[in-house]
């Protein structure tokens, strides 16, 4: 039988998820050429499995499926699950039958009527959920670190937010028009840019940031660890350099602003980016602290005297955000800055503002 396009897309974005792809990109990649209707129903598969992979885990075993499934059996109960149970609109045939096939298309035939019969037996009928980890479709140690750091009902509500399809936002100006999230949106304000400022964007791709500042009419250097991420500001009016922001900066020259926009653990972009939960381990917020920490202080000895650099993540976690502070630049934070998912706007961003030793103690 034939897979409609929408389903074929989603289980293969799954699978190469799986295996450490990154569900925006590999989306947007497949659905090139798709319709508009296919490729949004992908799109929808894809992070709605993700989202919710808990709650459908938990859902598999209570209609009767195994605990233990090879990789591609569970991938397309879980998007039949997700289709048959959350979306409104999907007739439950095309589901039951086409998750069907993704399994023996898959090579599991022996499968095959395990998958349809789970699938038939699916309701939608209230649930009780056995934990707050599958409720909330969110990692337990997560929650717990939320909890400690933030207070519970903020914790709650954090994962709330990663449930939900992020709200959409443009940003627009002299130059065009940009998709940058409204919390992104407001990391560049904080350094008070002026006309004439010279300006270095430490982590610069993939440019929102950059592009953002660029309308103040600084001149700007936009460095990033990739060559390739660094083709995504091409077009814009700076100077490109490829380095390693953890070693000492092989720049001549200070500036007068600089933005240390470091890469994260992502834990404030859960929305946008649910695989981040799935994948994120305690040791790795240690691994990042130490990078994150290095840029900083690499940062900072290029700052011009009487200079301003923020620092900042679209993390929630302590070790990425005020402990690194506090490590590479203790009692330098001129002001401290947080959005949460569930109480604020858009993505979560942490941003600290800190002076040049020289403008503090001037």
């Amino acid at each position: 039988m034939t897979i409609a396009p929408a389903r074929r897309t989603a289980y293969a974005v799954l699978e190469r998820v799986e295996t450490g792809g990154w569900a925006s990109d590999l989306l947007l990649a497949a659905t090139a050429g798709l319709d508009s209707r296919d490729a949004g129903l992908a799109s929808e598969i894809v992070f709605g499995v993700l989202r919710y992979r808990a709650q459908l885990d938990f859902l598999i075993e209570h209609f009767g499926g195994p605990r233990r499934l090879d990789v591609e059996v569970r991938l397309a109960l879980r998007m039949g699950i997700y289709q048959l149970r959350y979306l409104e609109r999907i007739p439950a045939h095309a589901a039951v039958a086409e998750s069907v096939e993704l399994v023996k298309r898959a090579r599991k035939r022996s499968a095959a009527g395990m998958v349809n019969a789970v699938l038939r037996k699916l309701d939608r009928a209230p649930v009780e959920w056995p934990t707050r980890e599958v409720e909330l479709s969110c990692p337990e140690w997560l929650l717990e670190r939320w909890e400690r750091h933030h207070g519970s009902e903020a914790a709650r509500a954090i994962a709330l937010a990663a449930l939900e399809e992020p709200q959409k936002y443009v940003r627009v100006s002299a130059a065009g028009t940009r998709f940058q999230d409204i919390g992104s949106q407001s990391i560049v304000p904080l350094l008070e840019l002026e006309p004439g400022h010279t300006f270095l964007d430490l982590c610069a791709a993939p440019g929102n940031k950059t592009a953002q500042a660029l309308e103040a009419g600084v001149r700007a250097v936009a460095c990033d660890l990739h060559l390739h991420r660094l083709r995504e500001l091409r077009g814009l009016a700076v100077d490109l350099v490829v380095l390693d922001g953890t070693r000492p900066l092989p720049l001549a020259r200070r500036f007068d602003r600089i933005l240390v926009d470091a890469p994260c653990s992502g834990t404030g972009t859960l929305g946008r980016n649910p695989e981040i939960k799935w994948r994120l381990r305690p040791e790795d917020l240690t691994d990042l602290h130490g990078r994150q920490t290095a840029l900083l202080r690499n940062a900072l000895e290029a700052l011009a005297p009487g200079g301003l650099l923020v620092y900042s993540t679209c993390s929630l976690e302590p070790e990425e955000n005020s402990r690194v502070i506090a490590e590479a630049a203790p009692g330098r934070a001129a002001a401290v800055w947080e959005r949460l998912p569930g109480r604020d706007a858009g993505d979560g961003f942490w941003a600290a503002v800190i002076k040049s030793e020289a403008s503090a103690n001037g």
